[in-house]
């Protein structure tokens, strides 16, 4: 009997459902119940959103384990390996772990059919469960309602905020992306929202099920100053926390505000310097990441971010507003044709000197002509290549030791930049500096 091998496995899930999308948990249910798949851990957090989700969880996992808690984190998609999308306390799951997984999901399945998602979900599910873990934070991979990690009852329900995205799965409106996400909350259990503007569906859903909303504005918030950041908010009790004198993060704080409410809300343990001790330990692969390379004898520095629709592009313009460079910024760019163009350009176009842009190694991908003709269109200077690397190459080369390479606008993008760099024989960083 052959053995098959991780990338094996992961070539035969991609060709086993005709649609790499198909909405509805009746036939994830069905197989979780073939599975024996009960609840993942006694714990369990949802988290879901347009922008946010992947550092937010970071966030939670941390300071669960700040607790000495062990956390399993389920998140997609992946960057480079298709391990990362699943943690056990903070290690990523092993290709064996994972092919045992794929193996039992498939031999359960039988004449069900599965997405690449939905196996991949329930195969996170089956470690986690027989991990014996004490608590598990599930990233919603698409909308809320019909995503497969929507199969279980959340003890608690995050939704970081709420702007336009997938039109053709969740609508073409906030209410219609909101009632998706609201599909994540559950009766009589807690949710929060990072927005600050809660659209009304949301708001509807959680009266009904007569669940505790916590908003963001409201009940929890932040301020940030010069070089610190203070958080106030709630237990579950309704006092009263505040912290102040945060170091500031790399990190989106706003998701580490939400994070905060999310944990005070638990019951645990409230130790201030743990916390942000926790906080600042936080990073995610490819967001607000900070790499340097040797290019013709000089360091460049080179930020990462996948940010890929105008919400994304907004916060990503505003943090490179509040950190000046003596040089200037280059960027690399590439968008899938299902993005808001526009919007994202829109967002950034007045903080980028020069443009590299080249498509994806997709046939999602808008084409280097596509993107090149709409940064024309806004007066930007702009050159076209066949691939992110050999754009990557370009602003590397052009770039002085006062410059920033900035590399965006898609998952895709960042995950090519990474495979560059690992090829490279510079050294590396995380984040920001404040």
């Amino acid at each position: 009997m052959t053995t098959r091998s991780l990338a094996d496995w992961l070539a035969y899930l991609e060709q086993l459902h005709p649609t790499a999308i198909d909405m509805g948990l009746d036939r994830v249910r069905a197989v979780a119940a073939r599975l024996g798949l009960t609840r993942p851990a006694p714990l369990v957090i949802t988290v879901t959103g347009t922008n946010g989700k992947g550092s937010t969880c970071a966030f939670l996992a941390s300071l669960l384990r700040s607790e000495g808690l062990e956390v399993g984190v389920y998140s997609s998609p992946h960057l480079l390996r298709y391990n990362e999308r699943v943690q056990l306390g903070g290690v990523n799951a092993s290709d064996e772990q994972l092919c045992e997984a794929f193996a039992a999901v498939d031999g359960a399945r039988g004449d069900i059919s599965l997405t690449y998602f939905e196996v991949g979900t329930l195969a996170a599910f089956w470690l986690f469960e027989r991990a014996g873990l004490d608590a598990v934070v599930l990233e919603v991979g698409l909308g809320g309602r019909l995503d497969a990690v929507n199969i279980i009852d959340a003890d608690l329900a995050v939704i970081t905020n709420i702007g336009l995205d997938h039109a053709d799965w969740l609508g073409d409106s906030r209410e219609s992306v909101a009632y998706e996400k609201a599909g994540i909350l559950r009766e009589g259990k807690p949710a929060l929202c990072g927005d600050l503007e809660v659209p009304t569906p949301l708001l509807e859903r959680a009266k009904v099920l007569m669940a505790p909303l916590f908003v963001r504005g409201r009940d929890f918030d932040l301020a940030i100053d010069a070089r610190t950041w203070h958080w106030r908010g709630v237990d579950a009790a309704g006092k009263p926390l505040e912290l102040h004198g945060l170091p500031q993060l790399s990190l989106p704080m706003e998701n580490a505000a939400l994070a905060l409410q999310a944990f005070a809300l638990l019951g645990l343990s409230w130790d201030a310097e743990r916390i942000a001790g926790a906080l600042q330990r936080t990073h995610v692969t490819g967001r607000l990441d900070r790499r340097y390379v040797m290019q013709n004898g000089q360091r460049i520095s080179l930020l990462l971010d996948v940010g890929h629709n105008p919400h994304a592009a907004g916060f990503l313009a505003q943090r490179l507003g509040q950190r000046p460079i003596t040089g200037q910024r280059l960027a690399v760019f590439g968008l899938l044709a299902d993005k808001d163009l526009a919007g994202v350009l829109d967002a950034l176009s007045p903080q980028i000197a020069q443009w590299a842009v080249a498509p994806l190694p997709t046939a999602r991908s808008r084409s280097a002509a596509q993107l090149a003709a709409a940064l024309v269109e806004r007066g930007a200077s702009v050159s076209q290549y066949e691939s992110i690397e050999q754009a990557l190459v370009a602003q590397c080369s052009k770039a002085d030791s006062g410059d920033e390479v900035l590399v965006f606008g898609s998952f895709f993008c960042v995950a090519a930049a990474l495979e560059w760099l690992e090829q490279q024989a510079g050294e590396s960083g995380h984040g920001i500096a404040g």
